[in-house]
């Protein structure tokens, strides 16, 4: 994923979400619905997450350091970790909380402003899907021949699956806000509007949960993709090499990659030949992975009993 069209898919969900905060405050304001404080509260911690994203990115554009020598890549691991811990208690435990208050002490929608959360959650539906549909047509130009799922899982930039996930939930939970609204406007009952708040709280939890498990898989670092991997050991073999011996690859960031090789030369080169041969074979591997930004290669003599030394597994690639 290109920072630019992670950046252009947050910010059109910030937008979205900011605009939309505005109109569910006023709609709860002339109503008392517990559903449209729920989703209040949750366009703005939507809004508080893209912000926390436009964050990441930028903090993790740092240059290296003394003390940080591969740099701050994986920084944006982190802030999508802290999406999730907000989506969770900020959207998820306050729409639950909201739905208990409602339902021991429910009330109708006054019929004079019967209208207002309608237009407003209609509105809503309308400026959220816009959203969406921009981080899908962001995605797309990454996503490849995966599906859906498989992107959500794979993807080592963490922005826009997560853009995508709070997307689909808030239109998820504003037809859920749309039913429960619509019906305590109809039966004059409360407790319509606080079962569409608990769903609403259900679905953000579920969805901050994904969300954590996806990041955490990030953070502990994660091997390139089967293909990467397969383009690196195209890559490696030859000119001077005559097998690797041990590979391991880890991302230090959604667009950079560490790449260790145990790599077999022939014994009776010079040192001055096998440093060419090295310095050959790491020019191989940026051409075929561009992302592989930091190049480790080890020569050795091969011999079975060091191929068939066991080495730490390397980590799942999709999360």
């Amino acid at each position: 994923m290109s920072a630019s069209g992670g950046s252009k898919a947050i910010i059109a969900a910030l937008a979205a979400n900011l605009s939309i905060a505005v109109l569910k405050f006023l709609a709860f304001l002339l109503t008392a619905s517990s559903s449209m404080l729920a989703e209040a509260i949750h366009s703005v911690a939507d809004s508080g997450n893209q912000l926390l994203l436009l964050i990441g990115g930028k903090r993790a554009r740092r240059q290296a350091s003394p003390e940080h020598p591969f740099g701050y890549g994986r920084e944006r691991y982190i802030y999508a970790f802290i999406v999730s811990i907000v989506l969770f208690s900020v959207g998820g435990l306050f729409a639950l909380f909201e739905a208990y208050e409602k339902w021991h002490d429910p009330h109708g929608i006054d019929p004079q402003w019967a209208w207002v959360p309608l237009a407003v959650l209609v509105g809503a539906i309308v400026l959220e899907s816009y959203s969406f549909r921009t981080a899908i047509k962001e995605s797309n130009h990454t996503r490849g021949k995966r599906t859906w799922v498989q992107f959500v899982r794979t993807a080592k930039a963490p922005e826009l699956p997560v853009v995508l996930l709070e997307d689909l939930a808030a239109l998820i939970g504003l037809v859920l806000a749309l039913g429960g609204v619509s019906m305590t406007i109809i039966t004059g009952n409360g407790l319509w509007d606080a079962a569409g708040t608990a769903m609403i709280g259900l679905l953000l939890v579920a969805v901050a949960v994904v969300l954590a498990l996806e990041t955490k898989s990030l953070l502990l670092g994660e091997s390139a993709t089967k293909d990467d991997v397969a383009a690196i050991e195209a890559a490696l073999v030859g000119s001077g090499v005559g097998r690797i011996i041990h590979l391991k690859t880890l991302h230090l960031g959604p667009e950079e990659l560490l790449v260790a090789a145990k790599i077999a030369v022939n014994g009776a080169d010079t040192g001055a030949h096998i440093a060419e041969v090295i310095d050959a074979a790491e020019q191989r591997i940026r051409a075929a992975v561009p992302i592989a930004k930091v190049i480790y290669l080890e020569p050795d003599i091969y011999s079975d009993a060091k191929a068939a030394a066991p080495a730490e597994p390397a980590p799942d690639s999709a999360h």
